[in-house]
């Protein structure tokens, strides 16, 4: 069963509480916490992106640099620099915008959406926050020779090499498959294998698939995420952190030295996120710097003033 993880207390009253779970791991995979059910599948979301974008290096995807990596396992905000990004990607492999089968939408920054709709503009695919996995996706494709129209089908070569390549950095057989926001497959994966799957990238060897896609997101979490967001704060702050946020509260990651993490928020709330996975990492031996104790308590605001916290619970990582 699931517990009380994250709280939002206001005006010193607790006003409500996420429920959820989590697990924590050494180096060597062994669990040094696990509270709530850790290993029931649930759907890893964009938590799987890294994951992904190992299988598509192994399966000849050639990005000009990190940068393009990076991209390949981002939910990005759809900023000016994002979609040149992927448009760029398309254009090199003889694709456009067209070749994506992820679903049209608005950027999620606020200044882009609006640029974009001040201009007068609308929902494109490129927009879409997993824009850049697509055209990796298609980049592959091209490649292989393999079909571009039918890439999001489940029994897709890509898709296929996609679930062993999980399975291989998981350790954990495969579970029946759902079908994500933008439309590609979803392998499940329970928290611990989830958290074993990022240990396994922070500690490949260098210059391998897995490594080379943990260096690319720690080298450049802006591309991973977008101004502001969760993966961007958080691997500003903790050096050496490679983090990936999933949708509906998912969140996993891993020190350098395999210190591994993964939880899921019961009611989807992302807001319990990013407080709790910076008092996942104070427990695992992070430094309480000034940056991560900020990230740790989320502010409530009334009247445009700060009169409370989100923060995990007091003692519950004890």
């Amino acid at each position: 069963m699931s517990v009380e993880l994250v709280e939002v207390v206001r005006s010193g009253f607790r006003e409500c509480v996420h429920r959820g779970s989590l697990v924590v791991l050494d180096p060597s995979g062994e669990t040094l916490l696990a509270l709530g059910e850790v290993n029931t599948p649930i759907y890893p979301r964009s938590a799987n992106k890294p994951l992904q974008a190992v299988a598509m290096l192994r399966n000849g995807f050639t990005p000009v640099d990190s940068r393009e990596v990076a991209l390949a396992t981002s939910s990005h905000s759809g900023e000016p620099e994002h979609v040149a990004g992927v448009l760029s990607l398309l254009e090199r492999n003889g694709r456009t915008e067209r070749d994506l089968r992820c679903p049209p939408d608005l950027p999620w920054n606020d200044v882009a959406r609006a640029r974009v709709l001040a201009l007068g503009g609308g929902p494109r695919p490129v927009f879409m926050n997993c824009s850049g996995k697509h055209a990796a996706m298609v980049s592959v494709c091209a490649a292989r020779d393999w079909p571009l129209d039918t890439y999001l089908d489940a029994a897709h070569p890509l898709q296929r090499e996609i679930r062993e390549t999980i399975a291989d950095l998981s350790g954990e057989d495969e579970y029946e498959l759902g079908i994500d926001g933008c439309g590609l497959p979803i392998v499940p994966l329970s928290l611990t294998a989830l958290a074993r799957a990022f240990s396994a990238l922070v500690t490949a060897e260098p210059g391998s698939a897995e490594r080379r896609v943990a260096d690319a997101v720690r080298e450049h979490p802006w591309q991973v995420s977008g101004t502001g967001l969760d993966d961007e704060r958080l691997m500003a702050a903790v050096p050496g952190l490679l983090c990936k946020a999933g949708a509906d509260g998912v969140h996993a990651g891993a020190l350098p030295d395999g210190r591994s993490f993964a939880l899921k928020i019961d009611d989807g709330g992302d807001r319990a996120r990013l407080p709790l996975t910076a008092a996942i990492l104070h427990r695992i031996g992070v430094e309480w710097t000034e940056d991560l104790a900020e990230l740790a308590s989320a502010p409530v605001l009334g009247g445009g003033m700060r009169v409370g916290t989100v923060r995990a619970v007091p003692d519950v990582l004890r």
